[in-house]
């Protein structure tokens, strides 16, 4: 009898590891799943960031990008038209002379109406800048673009709008809003 009471002793050594063993990956179980959801958590805020700034960067590049100009068709453009424009271009080889007729597309009729008071300086600044140009400066579609750019220019600085440091192609900035060649000759 002297065996049975060994068999306990046994037993009672194996029972507490099992009870052990268990607690221990119950642990480490839920230390897993902790880790887990904190990744999940920390994934979610920067994926929720980087569309926040891809946002923000798409919304610096619409800024920054030109905008159209939003008409309103309930109000019709209002143009003026200069009279013609006849001067003798820069020399290069021979003579030539350009005759151009320009309309200005403006803010409002009110300042179509008040163009009249500055139309001698317009004019003034319109034919200098002309004359300045050589043939084969406006003979090209990109050439006319830029002369109408420096034109538009020269009109807004005659009313005392001077041009913006960072001009955007399309977006008005002065009361004359563009400048358009009804004609456009040179001999």
């Amino acid at each position: 009898m002297a065996k049975a009471p060994a068999k306990p002793e046994v037993a009672a050594s194996d029972a507490p590891a099992p009870k052990k063993s268990k607690l221990l990956i119950v642990i480490v179980v839920i230390v897993v799943l902790l880790l887990l959801i904190a990744a999940a958590l920390i994934g979610v805020l920067l994926l929720v960031k980087g569309k926040g700034s891809n946002d923000e960067q798409a919304q610096a590049a619409a800024a920054a990008a030109p905008q159209a100009v939003q008409v309103d068709l309930s109000k019709p453009p209002v143009f003026v038209q200069l009279d013609t424009f006849t001067v003798n271009l820069a020399r290069e080889e021979t003579d030539h002379y350009l005759q151009t007729v320009i309309v200005l597309r403006v803010a409002d009729a009110k300042v179509g109406g008040q163009l009249t008071g500055f139309m001698p300086e317009i004019r003034h600044r319109i034919n200098l800048l002309l004359s300045s140009k050589m043939p084969s400066e406006v003979s090209t579609m990109e050439g006319r673009e830029a002369l109408a750019q420096e034109v538009l220019v020269q009109v807004n600085e005659a009313l005392g709008v001077p041009a913006p440091r960072e001009p955007r192609p399309g977006a008005p900035w002065g009361p004359v809003h563009g400048v358009l060649f009804n004609s456009f000759i040179i001999q």
